[in-house]
């Protein structure tokens, strides 16, 4: 089973998202209760609790019975969604061009996450994951943990960004390197999408 694929082929860069807007989106969520873990780029860099790259998206997860009110807190802030839907994963933008990727799951008895992907099948965050805690821009937030982060950087091509993410994890963590980063750096292609 393959992860999450945070990459997806052909997509175009868009606007920065910066760590200030991360802050504000996170800060109208949770002022409504509505719970979220950074994952992708900014996650990796929460618990790194500093920014290593540009990020041109924001990723979410979500539980998917929040999914409806998520998606009407940010229409306010000027997002709508133009990929996807759930209970799959789905994208919302805004008019400067700043993107959110929501990866909406559904909890089982044991706590785990479940997360339709586009193939049709399931994979699970595990449960432990959803202990993570890091800082952007001075504050806390909830983040899936840096084994779960490794976790989700497998299964699919490695391009440039998801290399740095790995090494910066493994460096920082202890945790092994899987063996789809077992070429030398400037194997990697740059992220284009």
């Amino acid at each position: 089973m393959t992860s999450p694929q945070i990459f997806r082929p052909g997509r175009v860069p868009r606007l920065e998202m910066s760590a200030e807007e991360v802050v504000h989106l996170l800060d109208i969520l949770e002022a409504v209760g509505i719970d979220v873990w950074l994952d992708g780029g900014w996650g990796v860099d929460a618990v790194l609790e500093t920014q290593s790259r540009p990020h041109d998206d924001l990723d979410l997860v979500v539980e998917l019975g929040a999914v409806g009110a998520l998606e009407a807190l940010l229409a306010r802030r000027g997002y709508r969604r133009v990929r996807g839907a759930a209970p799959m994963s789905f994208e919302l933008t805004d008019d400067e061009g700043r993107q959110v990727d929501v990866h909406p799951v559904v909890f089982n008895e044991s706590g785990d996450g479940i997360y339709r992907m586009e193939s049709g099948e399931d994979w699970v965050y595990p449960a432990a994951g959803f202990a993570g805690l890091g800082y952007l821009a001075g504050r806390r937030v909830r983040c899936l943990t840096p084994e779960v982060q490794m976790l989700c950087h497998t299964g699919y091509e490695p391009h440039q960004a998801s290399y740095d993410d790995v090494m910066a994890l493994s460096r920082r963590f202890g945790i092994p390197v899987p063996k789809e980063y077992s070429l030398p750096p400037e194997s990697y292609r740059p992220r284009t999408a």
